[in-house]
């Protein structure tokens, strides 16, 4: 005799009966999520606390990064290219652009990791 594994699709659904209103609030949340309706209500269900799918919050600091690291980064190219405009730059200033980059650079990763795995809730 076979003995077939149960999956989710082969089990009885749980039913959840609910106004039109909260049916459109509930797959908003699914949505602002980037969960389907039914993961969404499992994850709830289950207790996990759900998290957005973006954190706006980070991701415009990420952007002021990003140009942070775009104007260094030009700085730097007009360098490299011996453009009259850089002429005066010394060594020092070199090296202390490559560390502002280097820190810029350490400064996206520690939000990027902080999108990734989020604050613990107090």
């Amino acid at each position: 005799m076979e003995h077939k594994k149960k999956t989710r699709k082969s089990t009885p659904p749980i039913k959840v009966y609910c106004l039109p209103e909260e049916r459109e609030l509930i797959e908003g949340n699914a949505r602002a999520a980037g969960m389907s309706l039914s993961s969404f209500l499992m994850t709830v269900g289950q207790g996990y606390k759900i998290t957005g799918i973006v954190d706006y919050e980070q991701v415009r600091e990420l952007a002021r990064i990003n140009g942070d690291l775009g104007r260094l980064g030009g700085l730097l190219k007009l360098w490299l290219t011996d453009d009259v405009r850089t002429a005066h730059f010394s060594d020092a200033t070199i090296r202390a652009l490559l560390n502002r980059i280097e820190a810029t650079q350490n400064e996206m990763g520690r939000v990027m990791k902080s999108i990734v795995q989020p604050r613990a809730e107090s």
